[in-house]
């Protein structure tokens, strides 16, 4: 790697460690800075992903606080995430990307509209008292196991995703839903980064760029979005989603 493609590879990914930690859709940053340094698509999301995970571990870490008392729901959207994050990375090495991709803008742009909609959604819940509120029952749990496929074969934008399936079915603080959402896009990347290890190609200096970077970036994003206030950090998951549905469509 020449210094020009390291320093950019790592403001990249300093940029997406933070995204990562407020938003989610940081893959959209790294990605293709790699792509436009002439790295090999597949190579680029294996070594990218790898990159990431302790990026988004930093930002989970910077989270704690907000994690305290959710353990319940962590193990069991944990084991969603787990299994999705496995299936996404199988997929990628194993299909074509053109299905998959054609869905994508689809899938966060209809995250978007439930992010927008999360207050409603919210006061409907609050008025028919629904049974399974407290974690989201199946339909969350089998939620959260899709976008982990979609994360692991990918993972632009899971973050997105997630936060607009936590505004449809559960009831609680933005802030405390944006922490679970950092532990979530860990296992995420984590598993898939095991299995790509295992089984492809990694181009460890990559790797290793990407993951100084989004270390850093993950602790600071975390600072900054525990900050913000629910109307902020909704405003920026809708903005980053848009834009993130666009450039993958694109």
């Amino acid at each position: 790697m020449q210094a020009l493609e390291t320093v950019a590879i790592a403001a990249a990914a300093v940029a997406a460690g933070g995204i990562n930690a407020v938003v989610g859709s940081g893959t959209l940053i790294t990605f293709p800075t790699l792509l436009a340094f002439g790295y090999p698509p597949v190579l680029a999301n294996v070594s990218n992903t790898i990159g990431l995970v302790p990026g988004v571990i930093s930002a989970a870490y910077g989270y704690r606080a907000e994690l305290k008392g959710q353990r319940r729901r962590l193990i069991r959207l944990g084991l969603a995430s787990l299994l999705g994050g496995v299936a996404g990375a199988v997929l990628l090495l194993k299909l074509s990307a053109d299905t998959f991709r054609a869905a994508v803008p689809v899938l966060i742009l209809l995250a978007c509209a439930l992010v927008l909609l999360q207050p409603r959604i919210q006061k409907w819940l609050a008025r028919r008292d629904a049974r399974g509120r407290a974690n989201g029952g199946a339909p969350l749990w089998a939620g959260v196991m899709v976008t982990g496929v979609y994360g692991g074969y990918f993972g632009a934008a899971q973050g997105v995703l997630l936060m607009g399936l936590f505004g449809s079915f559960l009831r609680d603080d933005l802030q405390r839903l944006n922490a679970v959402k950092n532990v979530l896009a860990s296992i995420v990347n984590g598993v898939a980064a095991v299995v790509f290890i295992a089984v492809t190609t990694v181009d460890w200096t990559v790797a290793g760029v990407i993951a100084l970077g989004s270390t850093a970036g993950g602790l600071i994003g975390a600072r900054v979005g525990r900050r913000l206030s629910p109307a902020v950090l909704r405003g920026l998951i809708v903005v980053v989603g848009v834009t993130a549905a666009v450039a993958v469509a694109i």
